[in-house]
């Protein structure tokens, strides 16, 4: 038997000035990023590397839409990917320093 939960739509975020403008680039640096690596990845990707071109393309046409029309609606990704990075980086950095 599946159990299904209801989550309560998440509340809208404050505004600010230039959030507008720095959520676009959020939105847009990050496929961005991913789709340079996949261009520039030294090995034949295959059928893999267009799909996920035209993913990074939908998804950053897609948050680049959100944080210009929806701004009120838009996390930024630098943070969702920055905690775990971060983190990850100061363990590396925490082990390097223990051997």
């Amino acid at each position: 038997m599946w159990m299904l939960y209801a989550r309560a739509p998440a509340p809208n975020l404050p505004y600010w000035k230039g959030r507008r403008w720095l959520a676009l680039l959020d939105a847009a640096l990050w496929p961005a990023l991913l789709a340079f690596n996949v261009v520039t990845f030294p090995l034949n990707a295959g059928v893999v590397g267009p799909v996920v071109l035209a993913m990074c393309a939908f998804i950053g046409v897609r948050g680049c839409a959100r944080a210009l029309w929806h701004n009120e609606q838009y996390r930024f990704t630098t943070w969702r990917l920055g905690a775990p990075v971060g983190a990850l980086l100061a363990l590396g950095i925490l082990l390097k320093f223990t051997v």
